[in-house]
C-alpha cells in the first residue's frame, strides 16, 4: 500500500531538470531527417565522385557492346564549346588533355568536326571555281561531287591513322622508358580530331580568289592548331632521347602541314586549273591545225 502511494504523490525535481512529451511520430520524422544529414555530411563521395565512379563503370564496358560507344559520345554542348576554344586559342603551358579531356574523351566533337571541315572543303572548292570562271562565256558550271569523296578520304585518313600510329610508337617507347607520359588512343583521336576546328574558317575564307588571303588563312591555322599538338604530345616524348623527341615532333608538325597545303593544292589550286585551261587550248588548237592540214 505504501508502494501504491509513492507513485500517487507530487515528486520535486531540479530546476535543471526539463520534462518534455514529444509526439512519438514527430520525434521518429526527426531522427530519421537527423539521420539522414548525418550520412550527407559523412559521405566521402559527392557528386562528382559519384559522376566519376559511375564513368568509370561505364568504361569497364566491353568494346563490342553499345554502352562502350555511348561513353564515347557521352558530352555536352557546353564541354564541346570549351574544347573547341581550347584548340583555336592554345596557352602556353596548358596541356589540352589534362585541361579539357581529362579521363574523358569523346568522339562527338571530332566527328562532326572532321564531317564539317569535309563538306566545307568540298563546297568552298567547287564555289571557288565558280567565282574563278565566272563571267566566260563558255564555261558551265558543274558541281564536282568527287571533292567530297577526296575530301573525307584525306581528312579522316589524317584523323584516323595518323593517332594509331603516333599511339603505337608512344606504346613501344613507354615500355622503354617507363618515366614517359602515357595517352590512350582515344585521347589522341581526339586531340587530332579538334585541333582541326581551325581548318573550318580557314577553308572558309579560300572561297575568296586570293592566293595572298589563302596562304596567310594557312599560316594562322597551322601555327594555332600546331601549337596545341607540340604542347600536347611534347611532355609524352620530352624524357627520351633528344633525336627521338626531335624526330616525333617534327613528323607531327610535317604531317600537319602536308595535309592543309595539300588540300589547298587539291582543291584551290588556281595555277593547276590555268594550267589545264592552257593544255586543253593547245590540244584543241593543234587537233584543229592537223584536221586543216589534212583536208
Amino acid at each position: 500500500m505504501a508502494r501504491s502511494d509513492f507513485h500517487l504523490e507530487f515528486q520535486e525535481f531540479d530546476d535543471d531538470t526539463t520534462v518534455t512529451i514529444d509526439d512519438p511520430i514527430h520525434s521518429r520524422k526527426q531522427r530519421r531527417a537527423e539521420t539522414d544529414f548525418l550520412e550527407d555530411e559523412t559521405d566521402p563521395l559527392n557528386e562528382d565522385d559519384k559522376t566519376e565512379f559511375l564513368s568509370d563503370q561505364r568504361k569497364s564496358a566491353p568494346f563490342w557492346t553499345f554502352e562502350y560507344y555511348q561513353m564515347l559520345f557521352d558530352v555536352d554542348s557546353h564541354q564541346v564549346k570549351n574544347r573547341i576554344v581550347g584548340s583555336i586559342l592554345p596557352w602556353p603551358g596548358k596541356n589540352f588533355v589534362e585541361v579539357y579531356l581529362r579521363s574523358k574523351p569523346d568522339l562527338y566533337g571530332p566527328f562532326w568536326i572532321c564531317a564539317t571541315l569535309v563538306f566545307a572543303i568540298a563546297i568552298s572548292g567547287n564555289m571557288s571555281s565558280f567565282l574563278k570562271h565566272q563571267g566566260q562565256p563558255e564555261y558551265k558550271y558543274v558541281p564536282d561531287f568527287r571533292k567530297v569523296t577526296m575530301a573525307a578520304t584525306a581528312i579522316y585518313s589524317y584523323a584516323w591513322l595518323v593517332p594509331l600510329a603516333l599511339w603505337s610508337f608512344l606504346t613501344w617507347r613507354n615500355r622503354k622508358t617507363t618515366s614517359l607520359v602515357s595517352y590512350s588512343f582515344l585521347q589522341i583521336v581526339c586531340v587530332y580530331g579538334y585541333s582541326l576546328s581551325i581548318y573550318i574558317p580557314a577553308v572558309i575564307l579560300w572561297i575568296i580568289p586570293s592566293e595572298g588571303l589563302r596562304w596567310c588563312s594557312i599560316v594562322v591555322a597551322l601555327c594555332l592548331s600546331g601549337s596545341v599538338l607540340v604542347m600536347t604530345f611534347w611532355p609524352a616524348t620530352r624524357d627520351d632521347k633528344p633525336r627521338i623527341n626531335i624526330a616525333v615532333m617534327s613528323t607531327i608538325v610535317i604531317l600537319h602541314v602536308l595535309l592543309a597545303v595539300g588540300c589547298k593544292a587539291c582543291f584551290f589550286s588556281t595555277y593547276e586549273t590555268e594550267s589545264t585551261d592552257d593544255h586543253k587550248g593547245s590540244f584543241s588548237a593543234t587537233s584543229t591545225l592537223l584536221f586543216t592540214k589534212a583536208n
